[in-house]
């Protein structure tokens, strides 16, 4: 019988081209592709499909329910107890897993067949197979970050069913390599808008290494992407000129290093679940979504309301809602998510893209990195920090100001509280504080001085699947994560 895969159909056109990291997948026979570059480029958007669909609601949406800021309703709620997953959520995420491991399916497919392409050349070759491990690498770094050791699966395996989870640290060793071959393969400049870059690499690079505890190497890849010139941060006067980094139809704005791009046919689901624009999201105890407290919350409490992602990020009670014009079962202290809105929107589904790296971030990054390179803040790392702060105020990012910190007034623990603390209001909801609190151990202590909660630290790693483990031999009820 004939393999099947799922496959774009190829794309003939650029302009069709740029347009292919949302279409869906039709079915293609493997014996008749692989042969040219155009059919190669339209073996690799079938790994962007997944992602996109897998990475859109729970997967943020989890982890930013078992942090400082963040609130979960409805079904969600239990999961805002910080004691773990219950028997209605035990697969919450288990459509995240499913799609993350076809993605690498796909990816696995290109890195095994572009080779054997006659008619492509072999920089074109190894440019997709770049892109590949490029994707392969940050799914597995999803897939360690949020499960520990997982099934490796790579393209010589592909087709086994029953696959042991691998040592964390082989599987970091492993992501590290095809970062390497992608750095070395992919293009400066995108070939379409939400494609790699060899900065995407490096940051991603980065990002890794910060995970692993490898500062030296974190500060050294954060470093190339900033002296690259590539990259600046959006300016901003008032809250919504941040629209410009998240808004809907953003692409290629100064800030973006790497995003997962959506139309409204495909849309990002996640950035409905704080905001949807007829407000079913919005009652505090409905079904799903997110929302944090202006009084009860330190975090929110504490941020200045003068720094403009403040205003940016939320909505207040009976405020800016196109329909209903009041919150039901709403509060008045309660705010809800709205970075991402769409207003173009009546569904539950966005346009607006999934940042997962932007030129603040990695600014920020390095100012963690240097610190620790150095075993306290120096007057670069400082000025990395500054520069996202001014940027809050509506400062010109490149110009001192009143506003900024000073090198003096911080040791080294201090200051690393500091950056953290400016990740969190930098980088809100958009699920990467629950990584930097337990990266930086830091995760009990701020939920049970913000909650009054002793976390259960079966919260540090989610479940394996059910079906994972009903299918894998190789992965047996003993080997699931600790408290499930």
């Amino acid at each position: 019988m004939k393999k099947i895969i799922y496959l774009i159909v190829v794309c003939l056109g650029f302009a069709s081209c740029e347009d292919m990291l949302t279409e869906e997948p039709k079915m293609i026979a493997t014996e008749t592709f692989y042969n040219t570059a155009d059919e190669i480029n339209a073996a690799v958007i079938p790994i962007y499909y997944e992602l996109q669909r897998g990475l859109r609601k729970n997967f943020h949406t989890i982890p930013e329910s078992q942090i400082d800021y963040g609130y979960a309703r409805g079904s969600y709620l239990v999961i805002n107890q910080f004691q773990g997953f219950d028997a209605t959520n035990i697969n919450r995420m288990s459509d995240v897993w499913i799609r993350v491991y076809r993605a690498i399916r796909n990816a696995n497919l290109v890195i095994q067949k572009a080779p054997e392409a006659e008619k492509a050349t072999q920089a074109e070759i190894n440019e997709f197979v770049a892109e590949a491990k490029f994707l392969r690498s940050f799914c597995y770094f999803q897939l360690v970050r949020y499960w520990g050791a997982v099934p490796l699966r790579t393209e010589e395996n592909m087709v086994e069913m029953s696959v042991p989870r691998e040592p964390v640290e082989n599987l970091y060793n492993f992501i590290i390599e095809d970062l390497k071959f992608a750095e070395t393969n992919l293009p400066d400049n995108p070939r379409n808008y939400g494609r790699p870059t060899k900065n995407a690499v490096k940051t991603l690079l980065t990002d890794v290494y910060m995970e692993t505890a490898k500062y030296a190497e974190a500060r050294t890849k954060a470093l190339e992407v900033i002296n690259s010139n590539k990259f600046a941060l959006v300016p901003v006067s008032k809250p919504d000129d941040f629209y410009n980094i998240f808004g809907v139809g953003v692409n290629g704005s100064t800030e973006e290093i790497f995003y997962l791009k959506y139309n409204i046919d495909y849309g990002n689901e996640y950035a409905a679940m704080g905001h949807y624009n007829k407000c079913i999201y919005l009652n505090k105890q409905g079904n799903n979504g997110l929302y944090t407290d202006s009084v009860k919350n330190k975090f929110v409490k504490e941020w200045d309301y003068k720094d403009l992602r403040k205003k940016l990020n939320f909505y207040s009670y009976n405020n800016d809602f196109k329909s209903p014009s009041t919150l039901v079962n709403g509060s008045k202290t309660t705010l809800f998510y709205k970075k991402a809105k769409d207003e173009t929107t009546t569904s539950i589904y966005c346009a607006t893209d999934n940042t997962f790296y932007r030129y603040a971030d990695l600014l920020l990054y390095y100012a963690e990195a240097d610190c620790r390179v150095n075993n306290g803040p120096t007057d670069d790392g400082v000025e990395k920090l500054n520069m996202v702060h001014r940027r809050a105020y509506g400062l010109n990012p490149k110009t001192p100001s009143v506003r900024d910190f000073k090198k003096a007034d911080y040791t080294k623990e201090t200051f690393l509280n500091l950056v953290l603390k400016e990740r969190g209001y930098e980088t809100v909801f958009e699920g990467k504080r629950f990584a930097d609190l337990r990266r930086m151990g830091k995760l009990a202590e701020t939920i049970f001085n913000v909650h009054g909660i002793v976390i259960n630290e079966k919260i540090l790693l989610y479940p394996i699947p059910v079906d994972e483990l009903s299918y894998n031999d190789a992965i047996s009820d003993e080997d699931q994560n600790p408290g499930y």
